[in-house]
């Protein structure tokens, strides 16, 4: 499964590229709930970025939105680094007098939680762009690609597809779906395969393997398997338009949701000789079009996109 992936964040770029139009209205009302406090979304900081010098009254609206919520953030984790470092002197005190294992777990706790707020608040006053800006988990924000009304339209969506009509405890019951597998298409996916599909562009992405399954070994008597994050990046390197589902949730007395998940399917040989048994679908640039409109009756059409797919070689490395 795709377990997290560098996005194109920029919504600009997306505009200049895919000839897109933003949904403006979508976007504004993203950051007002998460600045209102009706959502806890987690949105890259690649994606606020991008309205860092609004050009028009409706992206100042959305900066405005940003900045409130930078405002209560920055009180909220300034009150705790306080706290953190009166509970830090507490237990220095306590552990000049005698050692004990109580004030040892408190300072080595509150000495991460004061590391943790301060590389938080360096990050909210951050103006200078870090890759890990518009790296995506299950969970996150990102701009998906679809098309309404014959036009192509960029759209925030989660990164953890919440099909309409299903109850929201879904999100729990199934956990994994932020990737939808090729072969479930028709099963779980039937709502939306043939209905509901964007496109997530990716340059690079991450999944979790066994050490083990990476050296191709078998693991020694005794020896305790270990998890490593890998990196997995196209050669040649270009940004991958990775096929997705998405739906629109809606329930009374609750804010609409649009979440996504990508497709993933077999993996090629050089991803499963790194340990993984799946990967993303990327397609080909001259198929964008014909994936974001779908034809329920005609199935064998997005099944011949998704096989006849964008194939580079993926090289991969530990992740930093």
């Amino acid at each position: 499964m795709c377990y997290s992936a560098q996005i194109l964040a920029d919504y600009r770029k997306f505009v200049r590229t895919f000839g897109a139009i933003m949904d403006i209205s979508e976007f504004a009302r993203l950051f007002f709930e998460r600045a209102e406090g009706i959502s806890r979304a987690k949105i890259p900081k690649a994606m606020e970025d991008a309205f860092a010098e609004p050009q028009t009254d409706a992206e100042g609206a959305i900066k405005a939105f940003i900045d409130r919520f930078e405002v209560e953030q920055t009180s909220k984790l300034q009150q705790d680094l306080f706290a953190q470092r009166k509970r830090l002197a507490d237990a220095e005190r306590s552990l000049e007098t005698k050692v004990t294992k109580a004030a040892t777990e408190s300072k080595r706790i509150a000495t991460n939680k004061i590391e943790q707020a301060l590389g938080w608040l360096d990050d909210i006053r951050r103006t200078e762009p870090k890759p890990r800006d518009s790296r995506i988990f299950p969970g996150h924000y990102a701009p998906v690609l679809v098309i309404e009304d014959g036009q192509r339209v960029i759209k925030p969506m989660r990164y953890q597809c919440r099909i309409a009509g299903k109850p929201a405890n879904y999100d729990v019951k199934f956990p994994g779906t932020y990737n939808a597998r090729r072969d479930n298409l028709e099963g779980f996916w039937k709502p939306l395969f043939g209905y509901s599909h964007g496109i997530l562009v990716v340059s690079e992405f991450y999944e979790n393997v066994s050490r083990a399954k990476m050296e191709g070994r078998e693991l020694g008597p005794g020896e305790k398997d270990e998890n490593v994050v890998l990196q997995f990046d196209p050669n040649p390197p270009h940004d991958m338009l990775v096929a997705c589902l998405w739906s629109r949730w809606t329930s009374k007395g609750e804010p609409d949701l649009l979440s996504f998940a990508a497709i993933i399917d077999e993996p090629p040989p050089e991803v499963a000789a790194a340990g993984h048994d799946r990967c993303i679908i990327p397609i080909k640039a001259e198929y964008i079009d014909a994936w974001l409109s779908p034809n329920a009756s005609d199935l064998a059409k997005q099944y011949a996109i998704l096989d006849d797919r964008d194939r580079p070689y993926y090289e991969h490395r530990l992740a930093a």
